[in-house]
């Protein structure tokens, strides 16, 4: 409920909103994947802290909704859990903190080792790459390897 406020102010023309006064982290965006019925809120920062209320974005790529490659990261068995049920060809909307709406398709699903860094390189096409701890069943977190899916921009008509 606090970052849905804190997002609700953002589309309202307020930028870095806290969700609660000691917050190190504010909404970006807000990602829908309508087959699996998932609908969160990205936060500004990818660390430890930031993922523990939802998944966060890297710092250092572009916003989410924007030009060029966006990483995302979250936790397996919470806020990206339904990761493991999107397929080839599912659409992914994101919504920008100007409320403008920008949809992907998700195009590859792969695991890779966690020190593979070439999944967060800003060439090629616009896309979100949305990125989780591998297996999803693991019994430890953080493990070597990690779950990514890659979705494309579609183009605007």
């Amino acid at each position: 409920m606090l970052i849905a406020n804190a997002w609700s102010k953002t589309l309202a023309g307020a930028r870095a909103v806290k969700p609660w006064p000691w917050a190190d982290t504010w909404p970006v965006a807000r990602l829908t994947a309508p087959r699996s019925g998932e609908d969160v809120y990205v936060l500004a920062g990818a660390n430890g802290r930031a993922i523990a209320f939802g998944p966060g974005h890297m710092h250092g790529t572009p916003l989410p909704g924007a030009a060029g490659n966006s990483v995302i990261g979250g936790h397996r068995d919470t806020h990206f859990a339904f990761l493991r049920e999107l397929k080839v060809g599912d659409d992914i909307t994101v919504q920008r903190e100007d409320g403008g709406l920008r949809r992907y398709w998700v195009s590859d699903t792969q695991v890779v080792d966690k020190s593979d860094v070439h999944v967060a390189r800003n060439a090629g096409p616009t896309r979100l790459t949305l990125v989780t701890c591998w297996p999803f069943d693991a019994l430890r977190a953080g493990g070597p390897q990690r779950y990514v899916v890659t979705a494309l921009a579609v183009p605007a008509n």
